[in-house]
């Protein structure tokens, strides 16, 4: 009784594993279908896939290099604020003594 009670087990084990394979399979070719349908009312079609990876690749390299642009504008900035108080400064103490 032991053994046919775990050769059943095993069948229904298998069988679930197959039936979830099967929707998984499924599920998949659904979500890709769905994909491809969403990027076509975009006008992007599956021979596009290389064209328009090139095409995030530049612009992730423009974003890039604006943020590092901005960054060297704020530096500027700052350097040209700090430089124009150390001058006024220098300027406030060359005249104080000469009154």
């Amino acid at each position: 009784m032991k053994v046919v009670d775990d050769e059943i087990r095993a069948i229904v084990a298998e069988t679930l594993a197959e039936q979830q394979r099967l929707q998984q399979d499924s599920i998949d070719a659904i979500v890709l279908k769905a994909v491809a349908s969403v990027l076509a009312s975009f006008g992007i079609e599956d021979d596009d896939r290389k064209e328009i990876r090139a095409d995030f690749q530049h612009l992730r390299r423009w974003r890039k290099s604006v943020e590092q642009a901005q960054s060297y504008t704020f530096k500027a900035v700052i350097t040209a604020i700090a430089t124009g108080l150390m001058g006024a400064v220098w300027l406030g103490v060359k005249v104080v003594p000469g009154k």
